[in-house]
């Protein structure tokens, strides 16, 4: 008698439970439904305003390239034997100097912040057309001659074995002369400015640093490449992108992300299947190869849009502007290493006040944050 009060203590129990189910779950069908239509809207409305500002981004990107200023020095993206000739010319006037005055300098266009400009109509920092002269026989400038003659040398050296190494590598090769890597990084730059060629031209790079994962392949040196398949990190950037061809997609925008914790954040959900895009992040201030990376995608996507998720603060706004007008460090580069027109996602300070953000979720700028430029 107590088995089958038990038994049927059970069968009411589930049957109630099943009922109960069954009402829930058709709630929850016709809720989700709703939610699936408005998600489904949503994207659709995002899709159609990223469509329009793609042919906006194209007209305005078009029209930043005319009329650039003459008195402004800009550097060539060349091929290693382009650069080597200008190596080989290099070398042939430091030879007929000393041959005719046992002495000889190099002209090195100026790179400091008197020689920079930002021209408003392209919206990017260029470096003037300046130019200071460095003497070997100047007690000031002798050992400074004889550091860019060795980078001279090792980056033919490089250039002839069509290999790559980092700016550490460049360093650790004569850690005498060099001493700092901030010496040898410095005249690697003051080196390509004189042969008029990008510093990736250089076949000299920087350790990578970047990542990007999403809605695109491409091949890097011959391999395939396909940023959906590369785990929940993505791929990293790699510092040769001259390596890199054959780029595919189906992604309607890039979304630029400052820090790598978001980038995560997006990645890990897939973001990139609701919403057909590719996710890219510097790790905060970007690297060169970061920068070269997006300016491919957006010349060779047909001016895919770009939008920047970015703190609200000096730092953030400071890592934007990299993206967009340059640096002063590259300023003679920032031809290949701009990309305009990126839009900022996220929110600004007007938003405090305009939503009634609470003081604690405020922070005061310091003298430091004031400084940031």
């Amino acid at each position: 008698i107590y088995l089958i009060n038990y038994i049927y203590i059970i069968y009411f129990v589930v049957m109630s439970d099943k009922k109960r189910s069954r009402v829930q779950t058709t709630k929850s069908t016709s809720k989700s439904s709703k939610i699936l239509k408005t998600d489904e809207y949503v994207v659709d409305n995002v899709l159609q305003k990223l469509r329009v500002l793609r042919k906006t981004t194209e007209k305005k990107t078009n029209e930043g390239l005319l009329n650039l200023p003459s008195d402004i020095i800009e550097v060539e993206d060349l091929n290693s034997e382009d650069v080597c000739d200008r190596i080989a010319d290099l070398v042939a006037s430091i030879v007929s100097q000393i041959m005719n005055n046992n002495s000889f300098e190099y002209s090195i266009p100026s790179r400091s912040s008197t020689n920079q400009k930002y021209i408003e109509g392209i919206d990017r920092i260029v470096l003037g057309d300046k130019v200071s002269k460095r003497q070997f026989l100047n007690t000031a400038h002798v050992r400074k001659s004889a550091i860019t003659t060795r980078v001279v040398q090792l980056v033919h050296e490089v250039l002839r074995k069509q290999i790559h190494i980092t700016k550490r590598d460049l360093f650790y090769t004569d850690v005498k002369l060099f001493k700092d890597q901030t010496e040898s990084d410095g005249v690697l730059d003051d080196v390509a400015c004189v042969l008029g060629c990008t510093r990736t031209s250089l076949h000299v790079v920087a350790s990578d640093k970047g990542l990007v994962v999403g809605r695109i392949q491409y091949l890097e040196d011959g391999d395939f490449i396909d940023c959906t398949k590369m785990g929940v990190g993505g791929k990293a950037i790699p510092p040769y992108v001259d390596k890199i061809d054959g780029i595919q997609s189906d992604a309607e925008f890039i979304i630029l992300v400052e820090k790598e914790a978001a980038y995560m954040r997006l990645a890990e959900d897939r973001f990139y299947n609701k919403y057909p895009c590719i996710i890219i992040t510097g790790k905060g201030q970007p690297d060169v190869a970061t920068r070269l990376f997006l300016r491919k995608l957006r010349d060779q996507l047909n001016n895919i849009p770009i939008l920047a998720l970015v703190d609200s603060d000096p730092y953030g706004l400071k890592i934007l502007s990299v993206y967009m007008s340059g640096s002063k460090q590259m300023s003679y580069d920032s031809n290949h290493l701009t990309t305009s027109d990126i839009k900022w996602l996220g929110i600004r300070p007007s938003d405090l006040d305009r939503y009634n953000l609470p003081a604690q979720c405020r922070l005061p700028l310091t003298d430091h944050d004031r400084k940031t430029r």
